[in-house]
């Protein structure tokens, strides 16, 4: 273990004021017995070591100094000396990422082959490629800016929502980047961590330059602006591969809007790039958002130690021992004892680890070693128990844990278990309290579209399920022979009816989502 002297410092400075009594105790003993010495003066030197029990003091090591150790040892620990730098629970070790793409109906036109939006969903195929493991979150956005998925490291699932996107999902025209603004802000609340925004676009709303630089105020979010099309304005073609017309026969055109993007990056204070053949414009964007990454987990204000301190339990322990044992020895049975006292697997929790340790804190030990069951079954705090229900898969302990609590998370919760159920207006009513007590939260905000498209689902597709009838009917008797029972044969599951009447794609999916968002009020236009 290096340790850096540079860096050394303590992190609860207080504690160290322990090392002065540490330090005088020994002498305090020692000047008493040179004190109780002197008292014999005036008895021969030859005659007094005959008069003294103790003879000849042969012990170095006293039961003070151990005291005075322990002191000094455990006062060390307690200020918590650390000399390297930790950084906190929210950061990887790769930048997180929002990429938010430009859904407008420009993005159509064929400047770049096959069309301005589908080479920028290509571009952005292989940035989440290689960015395996890191959090990648996705929105989309024309005349509104809506959340497609929140930061992830599913790679196929933010590619599979990414391949749906399409010009004719946002109903509203227009390139607003105020509501993509907005959206990445909620997100890096949500995550309490630095990020780095990636704008993809043909173009910018010169309406709104004044407001941007005002909206990214107090955040540690970090635009870069990546330009989509070529200099010339390109054709906009329709799905059949044909240049579009307008309503005088013209073909359309999607403007490039060179000018707009440069203004809109230096609104932004945004590095301007644009897409490149090769793979420069991937290392242009991983290059600065590692940087903003790096320079953001330098703040002092995000600073994390290493709390070193616990390093030094083990030579405590060791002292504890000698101070508690006759003669200052460590035997065997101490060693047995301490073996007993270490962690063990939560399901063979024994008397002596209940003595030592809170049902809280073996339930904690538990769910940090990935032993759900056992830790649902140690925790008492309601909080706690239902997410390691949760994780363990058992949803009544965890529906009838989060059910005591009114908290945002516990209703978040409740919406997943009553998604999970196809429960959805009981989801619906928890993610909208769960937004109530907490309005910045993204998470709850994409599970409640999510379960309000599929509720609309689950019911179109009751209503146009077929209805089932009994492959025969037999009886238990032949006609006349005593009492007939009907038996029919097992009808499929409404669930399982429902899945297969489902034929709901993510474009489908998501059309409805953002029709259902700018349809609300107060929604994201």
């Amino acid at each position: 273990m290096d340790i850096d002297l540079h860096n050394l410092h303590f992190l609860r400075p207080l504690w160290l004021w322990l090392l002065l009594p540490g330090v005088l105790l020994p002498l305090a003993w020692y000047y008493r017995r040179q004190t109780l010495a002197a008292g014999h003066s005036n008895i021969a030197a030859h005659l007094l070591k005959h008069l003294r029990l103790d003879g000849h003091d042969r012990h170095l090591l006293r039961p003070v100094h151990l005291a005075s150790a322990l002191l000094i040892l455990g006062a060390v620990a307690m200020a918590g000396p650390s000399w390297e730098q930790d950084r906190p629970e929210f950061l990887d070790n790769r930048a997180p990422l929002i990429l938010a793409l430009d859904l407008s109906g420009s993005m159509d036109a064929s400047d770049i082959a096959p069309s301005r939006l589908e080479a920028a969903k290509h571009k952005l195929h292989s940035l989440i490629e290689r960015r395996q493991g890191a959090a990648t979150g996705l929105i989309a956005y024309a005349g509104s800016a809506h959340l497609v998925l929140p930061a992830t490291r599913d790679p196929a699932l933010l590619d599979s929502f990414l391949q749906a996107l399409a010009s004719n999902l946002i109903e509203q025209p227009g390139k607003n980047v105020l509501a993509v603004i907005e959206q990445a802000r909620a997100l890096v609340a949500a995550e309490d961590g630095p990020a780095t925004l990636v704008l993809l676009s043909d173009g910018a709303d010169r309406s709104q330059l004044p407001r941007l630089a005002k909206a990214l105020q107090g955040t540690r979010l970090q635009v870069l602006v990546l330009a989509v099309g070529n200099s010339d304005d390109g054709l906009i073609k329709g799905p059949d591969g044909q240049p579009l017309s307008d309503s005088q026969g013209r073909p359309q055109l999607g403007r490039f809007d060179k000018d707009g993007l440069k203004q809109l990056a230096s609104a932004l204070d945004a590095p301007l790039g644009s897409l490149t053949l090769d793979d420069d414009d991937l290392d242009w964007i991983e290059a600065h958002a590692q940087a903003h990454f790096d320079d953001a987990s330098a703040d002092p204000q995000a600073l994390h130690w290493k709390d070193a301190g616990y390093w030094l339990c083990w030579p405590l322990l060791v002292l504890g021992f000698l101070c508690i044992r006759r003669g200052w020895s460590l035997n065997w049975s101490a060693c047995l004892l301490l073996g007993l006292l270490l962690p063990v697997d939560g399901a063979r929790a024994n008397a002596l680890v209940d003595a030592f340790l809170t049902p809280d804190q073996q339930g904690r030990w538990a769910f940090e070693h990935h032993h759900y069951p056992a830790a649902a079954a140690h925790f008492s705090d309601p909080y706690w128990k239902g997410i390691a229900a949760y994780n363990a898969a058992d949803y009544d302990l965890a529906l009838a844990s989060f059910a005591r609590l009114q908290s945002a998370p516990a209703y978040f919760y409740l919406g997943n278990i009553y998604t999970r159920r196809f429960k959805f207006d009981q989801a619906i009513a928890a993610y909208t309290e769960a937004l109530r007590l907490q309005p910045e939260f993204a998470e709850a905000k994409a599970n409640l579209a999510l379960a309000q498209a599929l509720a609309k689902d689950y019911d179109s597709a009751q209503e146009n399920a077929p209805e089932v009838k009994p492959d025969q009917v037999a009886y238990d008797k032949p006609a006349g022979k005593g009492p007939s029972k009907q038996v029919e044969t097992p009808q499929a599951g409404s669930d399982e009816l429902w899945l297969q009447n489902l034929t709901t794609s993510p474009a489908d999916f998501l059309r409805r989502k953002f029709r259902l968002q700018d349809q609300a009020p107060g929604g994201t236009q």
